[in-house]
C-alpha cells in the first residue's frame, strides 16, 4: 500500500472514522489528481462537444432545445445518484473499504453509457445514454471527494483541493483534443471516453489504502431513517447550508455562462466567418487552452495561501469578483480577441474559487460518519445548476435578450454566490 501513512486516531474511532492528522504524500495526490482526471473527461468531453454535435446531427432544427432536454435531465440523475452512491458507501462494510469499490462501479458504469452513447441516434436514447453515464460518474464522484476529509488533515486541504482540481480543467482540454483530433467521429469519441474512465481510475483504487468500516460501527438500517439522512437541517448545521447556497450559485453563474459556449461561438462571434475553413470547435479548444493555463497557474497557489493563511471566505469572495468580469465581457463585446481574455481572466477566477471552496466545505461537514453523503448533498450544488441553467438561459436566448442578456445574468448569479459566503461562522 502507499502513502497516505496511517492515521492516529483515538482507541475508540476506528481509522474510517478519524479525522486525519497525517500529510499525505505526492504518490497518493498524483493517484488520486488521475482518478479525478478520468472522472472530468467523461463529464466535459460530452458537455463541451460530443453531445452538442450529436444533438445537431439528431435535432438539427432544435439543437439548442435538445441539448438542454439531454443536460438537463442527466443533471436530474446526477443529482440523485451522488448523495445516494454517498450514503452508500459511507455504509459499506467490507474487506476492500468504504470507498474503492464505488469508484471502480461508478466507473465501470459510466464507462458502459458513455459506450452506450456512441450507438444512439435519437433524442430518447441519447438521453438513457447520458443517464447511465451521469449515475455512473457521479458515483465515481461521490467517493473521490469523500477521499479528501477521509484522509487530508485540514491544513493541507487547500492545497490538497488545488492539485485534484487542475484535473478538472486539464480534463476538459484532454477530451475536447481526444474528441477534435484524435478520433474524427462523434461515436469514436465516445468509445475512447468511454474506455480511459476506468482504466485511469484502477490505479488509485488498487494501490491506495481505503481503511475499511468495521460492521460494528455501520448504523442500523430503516428506509425512513435512510431516506430522513438526506435532510440536513439548516437550523442545525448553518455554516454547511450557507456553503451550499454559495456553491449552488456560483455554480449556476458558471453552468449558465458555458451551456451555449460552442453556439455563441458560431452564432454571435461568428468565428467560422471570422477564420473561413475553421470550425466553432476549434475556436472552443483555443479557449479551454487559455481557461486551463490560467487555472494551473492559480489554483494549487490559492490552496496553499488559504492553508498558511486560514482565511477562506476571503479568497473565495475575489474568486467571484473576478469570475463575474469575464460574463460582462462576453455580454458587451462578442469579439474574438475579447472572449480569449475573458477566458484567461475566468480561468483566473476559477482557480481560485477551485482550491479554496473545496477545502472551506470540508471544515463544515457535520459528521465524519456521513461524508460522502453530506458532499453528495453538496454536489447537488454542483449538478443542479446543470439542471436549471437550461431553464433560464433557454428562454433568453430564443426570446428575452439573447447573449448579452445571458452572460449578465451569469455575472450577478456569480457575484451573490460569493458574497453570501460571509454567512459562514466557523470558517474564517
Amino acid at each position: 500500500m502507499s502513502t497516505p501513512p496511517p492515521v492516529k486516531s483515538p482507541a475508540d474511532v476506528p481509522l474510517a472514522l478519524a479525522e486525519p492528522v497525517t500529510r499525505v504524500g505526492p504518490r497518493w495526490i498524483g493517484l488520486i489528481s488521475l482518478a479525478n482526471l478520468a472522472l472530468w473527461m467523461g463529464y466535459f468531453g460530452p458537455l463541451q462537444v460530443l453531445l452538442p454535435q450529436q444533438m445537431e446531427a439528431v435535432a438539427p432544427a432544435g439543437k439548442e432545445t435538445a441539448l438542454a432536454w439531454v443536460t438537463g435531465i442527466g443533471a436530474a440523475v446526477a443529482m440523485v445518484s451522488n448523495p445516494l452512491a454517498g450514503a452508500l458507501s459511507d455504509r459499506t462494510a467490507g474487506r476492500y473499504g468504504r470507498r474503492h469499490p464505488w469508484t471502480l462501479l461508478g466507473a465501470l458504469a459510466g464507462g458502459l453509457g458513455l459506450v452506450l452513447l456512441a450507438v444512439q441516434g435519437t433524442v430518447a436514447g441519447v438521453v438513457i445514454g447520458w443517464c447511465l453515464a451521469q449515475a455512473g460518474l457521479n458515483a465515481m464522484q461521490a467517493a473521490l471527494t469523500a477521499g479528501v476529509p477521509d484522509h487530508v488533515p485540514v491544513r493541507q486541504r487547500g492545497a490538497v483541493s488545488g492539485w485534484i482540481g487542475i484535473p478538472q480543467t486539464l480534463g476538459v482540454v484532454l477530451a475536447v483534443v481526444l474528441v477534435t483530433t484524435v478520433v474524427t467521429t462523434t461515436g469514436a469519441g465516445f468509445l475512447m471516453i468511454g474506455a480511459l474512465v476506468p482504466l485511469c481510475a484502477l490505479p488509485f483504487v488498487l494501490a491506495t489504502p481505503d481503511p475499511p468500516l468495521p460492521a460494528g460501527h455501520r448504523p442500523p438500517f430503516s428506509a425512513g431513517g435512510f431516506l430522513r439522512g438526506f435532510w440536513i437541517s439548516p437550523r442545525a448545521h448553518p455554516d454547511f447550508a450557507w456553503a451550499w447556497l454559495t456553491r449552488f450559485l456560483m455554480q449556476l453563474g458558471n453552468a449558465v455562462t458555458l451551456l451555449y459556449l460552442l453556439y455563441f461561438l458560431t452564432d454571435a462571434v461568428h468565428y467560422e466567418r471570422e477564420f473561413p475553413g475553421a470550425k466553432a470547435e476549434d475556436g472552443l479548444l483555443v479557449l479551454i487552452l487559455i481557461y486551463t493555463v490560467a487555472v494551473i497557474l492559480t489554483t494549487v497557489a490559492a490552496g496553499a495561501i488559504s492553508d498558511r493563511l486560514g482565511r477562506r471566505r476571503t479568497l473565495v469572495t475575489l474568486s467571484g469578483a473576478i469570475s463575474a468580469v469575464p460574463a460582462v465581457m462576453l455580454a458587451l463585446w462578442p469579439q474574438w480577441t475579447v472572449v480569449m481574455v475573458a477566458a484567461a481572466v475566468m480561468g483566473v477566477g476559477f482557480g481560485v474559487y477551485l482550491s479554496v471552496d473545496n477545502a472551506l466545505i470540508t471544515q463544515v461537514l457535520p459528521a465524519a460518519a456521513g461524508r460522502a453523503k453530506d458532499l453528495g448533498v453538496i454536489n447537488i450544488a454542483n449538478s443542479g445548476p446543470q439542471v436549471l441553467a437550461p431553464v433560464i438561459a433557454g428562454p433568453i436566448v430564443a426570446s428575452l435578450g439573447g447573449y448579452p442578456v445571458l452572460y449578465l445574468t451569469a455575472g450577478a448569479l456569480t457575484l451573490l454566490g460569493a458574497g453570501l459566503v460571509w454567512k459562514i461562522r466557523s470558517v474564517p
